[in-house]
């Protein structure tokens, strides 16, 4: 069936352009464009691997969520101090001017400024004073001491003449990273290029999966990583000419719960939605084994994860706690499910939906682009919704996503989860004196927010890439960045022929 599918629909595919914008030397098809190019407000997961590849940080994280040096080096010279040396062979800003130790302050002061309006102002909001101390080398002074500091100095850097010239960093990105914006054609197609060699990538919206994978198989895009349905990505792998890799992945995906709404403060409920969803299932029918059910944001085998117990499915038992709370059949708890246009994620949602059903919860489904879904998200505008976290990698994400404090815009507690208890916890936490007390201390954290179900966790889902054959050198992260184009090679003799 899927076969036909897609064979009905070549004659219908048009080539991309009309001849105006020259071919690349690869392409990349992606499910959603970037929001921005701007560092200071990427939240999407979309925009974050974008900017990674045109700006730098100081510091980068492995894949366990240990810092390690990236524009600089450092030295924790107090417990709450720490020293930062920017490298001589750190990479120029694409217009030529060398990387200062003020354009690392000017980049963090614009994002600390509450008149910049950036949502990671919470995760840095320790830093209490940025010093620059000669043109490499500058100092962040925290308000309380945090051994685990540099694994969030992982904010691309920006030129502190254009920050003060007012540039758009949107319109115009200006960082030192491996790629320069190369070009743009509306608001769905950017072309990048690499600084190394002048390679040009063009990183295309394709909003339709059927569309994306017949773009593959015509040789119009060379590459889709993440952006197709598992078994859509399991048949274009059969094809001559096109292959998959994959490997486990970082990204975690949960059901968001407004709990702002009455239904969903009450914990009963809460937990009788956990109950009632047989994740095994999903995971199993839809994923074809390249998801499996997770617990929480970090993985279990992160230096700070926790190995939390996994929900049982138990119909029985969600139908007894919503009867608790005042739900049966005769007032039967009715709920929304907002998700975005994306065939495989609409498909997630109706048979979440079904199982909610089965334990007698009625479910909306409401579906919406891109750009309308998650505007509704961040402002609050949902009952359920299902979303997920992707490139996490260090513990900081708890006060980002479920501190008080952190309600949009200062954050991203998009749920307006409030707890005293899961507050003293992360200020606890971040108030540890090493490494091993902080990994307790968060496993505490997490342990808590298992049991206050101040979401509903589902599964972490594989990195999965499909490529043609032209393809060379692209190796997966286990976060899904888009890293490995600074290495990705295009063989000339294959290249352009259809598969």
């Amino acid at each position: 069936m899927l076969r036909r599918v897609l064979l009905l629909c070549v004659g219908l595919l048009t080539a991309c352009g009309d001849g105006s914008w020259p071919s690349p030397g690869l392409a990349m098809g992606l499910a959603q464009a970037p929001t921005t190019l701007d560092p200071r407000f990427a939240t999407d997961a979309a925009s974050a691997r974008v900017c990674r590849l045109l700006y730098r940080s100081l510091a980068e994280v492995d894949e366990r969520g240990v810092p390690l040096p990236a524009l600089a080096t450092w030295e924790r010279v107090a417990p709450d101090r720490y020293l930062f040396s920017l490298r001589p062979d750190a990479p120029a800003f694409a217009d030529g001017t060398p990387v200062t130790a003020r354009d690392v302050a000017a980049t963090y002061e614009s994002v600390l400024d509450p008149a910049t309006g950036s949502p990671h102002r919470g995760a840095l909001a320790a830093i209490s004073r940025v010093e620059v101390l000669d043109e490499s080398r500058l100092a962040f002074q925290l308000s309380r001491p945090d051994p685990l500091f540099p694994a969030y100095a992982t904010l691309g850097i920006l030129p502190a003449a254009a920050l003060a010239a007012g540039r758009d960093f949107n319109a115009a990105p200006l960082g030192n990273g491996a790629f320069v914006l190369a070009g743009r054609e509306g608001e769905g197609r950017l072309r990048v290029r690499r600084r190394d060699d002048g390679l040009e990538i063009d990183l295309l919206e394709v909003k339709d999966p059927t569309v994306r994978a017949l773009k593959l198989l015509r040789g119009e895009i060379q590459l889709v990583q993440n952006d197709l349905p598992p078994e859509l990505a399991r048949h274009l792998a059969a094809q001559p000419g096109l292959r998959l890799e994959s490997r486990p992945g970082t990204t975690f995906a949960y059901l968001g719960l407004n709990l702002e709404e009455p239904a969903l403060a009450d914990p009963r409920v809460r937990e009788a939605i956990g109950l009632a969803l047989d994740r095994e299932a999903i995971v199993a029918a839809l994923f074809r084994g390249l998801a499996e059910p997770a617990e929480s944001l970090l993985p279990p085998d992160h230096w700070a994860g926790a190995d939390l117990p996994a929900a049982p499915h138990d119909l029985g038992r969600a139908r007894r706690l919503l009867a608790e709370a005042g739900y049966g059949p005769g007032q039967p708890l009715r709920l929304s499910y907002k998700t975005s246009a994306d065939a495989f994620r609409l498909r997630l949602a109706t048979v979440i939906g079904h199982q909610l059903g089965q334990a007698g919860i009625e479910v909306a489904i409401r579906s919406y682009d891109w750009g309308t879904f998650y505007a509704d998200v961040k402002a609050g505008r949902f009952q359920l919704y299902g979303l997920s976290w992707v490139g996490v990698s260090t513990p900081d994400i708890f006060r980002y996503a479920f501190h008080s404090a952190s309600l949009p815009p200062a954050g991203a507690n998009r749920g307006r989860f409030r707890s005293a208890a899961v507050d003293a916890l992360i200020e606890e936490a971040e108030r540890a004196g090493g490494l091993a007390d902080l990994a307790r201390a968060f496993r505490d954290v997490q342990i808590e927010l298992h049991s206050a179900r101040a979401f509903i966790p589902l599964w972490r889902e594989h990195n999965v890439a499909v490529l043609r054959a032209e393809v060379g050198g692209y190796r997966l992260a286990r976060d899904g960045n888009y890293d490995a184009l600074a290495r990705v090679e295009i063989r000339p003799t294959q290249a352009g022929q259809p598969p």
